[in-house]
């Protein structure tokens, strides 16, 4: 998918803007904090119905205004005479966005999720490695749900039990008297809401367990070329289903999950585990490697997800990727973008060599946007 045409009304810092886009490279220069970020967002904001950095759709809109509107003029591919799609959002303050597609709303904002698959690599990364395991979750989720509308509906399903059964759980645990049938909740809801637990998180373990298998090898050859072979590296799944089913592990301890007032079992609580030779990522890794891991990761759902969402290439989000890597890993990320592997590309950066390495070593069409306060010009 090839994004023709971007237009941002006070998104964020930004008040207008219109940019004609080149089919391959994007490359928007300025310091920190003029707005580079905000452009890459508005694009993945267009294909994820929200924004990376900010789960309130309120927080996007610039500040004393309104409303914001964003709207993306896509294409299948660079040759496309007439454009494919036209996505458009807007919001006001205190009222729900409408999100379109070729002017009719959706309806359930899910349907869009694939339909313009995206990966970003962002300084936030390093949070995979540093943070807790919701942020390796949400990596899962993030890649499969534009693959496999199936997965969106289990996790739906399997998130409703699980607020469902933990609603339960906190009235017995601040309950000081059972109910009149002797127990701190009604059995009968609480084993309807586990069933289906136990139902949607096994569905959810299997295609998370088929995803991990399948990107591991092409996340590690990755990192090879990146670090130049100096290290190796790892990624393994982890989840309570491997314990048995996983109906049978959440009842195992219905009583202490009583006690605490949450469910202690099930797929919320999976993780990966990254791993640097045969020692854990998060204790052994340096900054660049830290970094070098989290690009390679992401390097590998761009390849996974060519192979799978829509049958298009996604769109590629690199904010200032080159910071704290020695100059033979940026020189071997220079040279993997700018292969014929990849199709169009957004990348913001400080520093104007980087970009002028890449646009040396390739014959890639390219645009170069200068960012300042909000305004963006060519």
């Amino acid at each position: 998918m090839i994004l023709k045409k971007l237009s941002i009304l006070n998104y964020k810092n930004i008040r207008e803007a219109t940019l004609e886009l080149s089919s391959k490279m994007n490359c928007f220069i300025g310091q920190n904090g003029v707005g580079k970020t905000n452009v890459l967002d508005a694009v993945y904001y267009l294909s994820f119905c929200r924004s990376a950095t900010n789960p309130i759709d309120s927080a996007v809109i610039r500040h004393d205004e309104p409303f914001c509107v964003l709207e993306g003029e896509y294409a299948e591919n660079a040759a496309d005479a007439e454009t494919s799609e036209v996505i458009s959002v807007g919001m006001k303050r205190g009222t729900k966005k409408h999100f379109k597609r070729n002017k009719k709303e959706y309806k359930r904002l899910s349907e869009h999720i694939g339909l313009i698959p995206l990966v970003v690599v962002a300084p936030s990364d390093t949070l995979l490695i540093e943070g807790g395991s919701e942020e390796r979750r949400h990596l899962m989720d993030i890649v499969i749900s534009q693959y496999d509308r199936g997965y969106i509906d289990a996790l739906t399903r399997y998130n409703n039990a699980h607020q469902q059964r933990n609603t339960l759980l906190k009235q017995a645990s601040d309950s000081l008297q059972p109910t009149a049938n002797g127990q701190p909740f009604d059995p009968m809801l609480m084993d309807l809401w586990e069933e289906q637990m136990a139902e949607a998180g096994e569905l959810l373990y299997q295609k998370r367990q088929a995803f991990i298998d399948e990107l591991t090898p092409v996340f590690q050859e990755y990192y090879q070329q990146i670090s130049e072979g100096r290290e190796q590296v790892g990624l393994q799944y982890v989840s309570h289903c491997q314990r048995g089913p996983l109906l049978d592990v959440i009842r195992r301890d219905r009583m202490k999950d009583c006690a605490v007032g949450y469910s202690l079992h099930g797929v919320h609580r999976d993780d990966l585990v990254f791993t640097l030779g045969d020692h854990p990522m998060r204790r052994e890794g340096s900054q660049g490697q830290n970094k070098t891991y989290v690009i390679a990761l992401k390097l590998a759902q761009f390849e996974f997800l060519k192979r799978t969402a829509s049958q298009t290439t996604p769109l590629l989000l690199l904010d200032d990727i080159f910071d704290k890597l020695d100059s033979h890993r940026v020189e071997q990320i220079v040279r993997l973008v700018s292969s014929d592997n990849f199709g169009q590309i957004f990348i913001t950066d400080t520093n104007r060599d980087h970009l002028d390495q890449i646009l040396s070593t390739s014959a890639l069409d390219y645009k170069i946007f200068h960012v300042d306060n909000g305004e963006i010009n060519v």
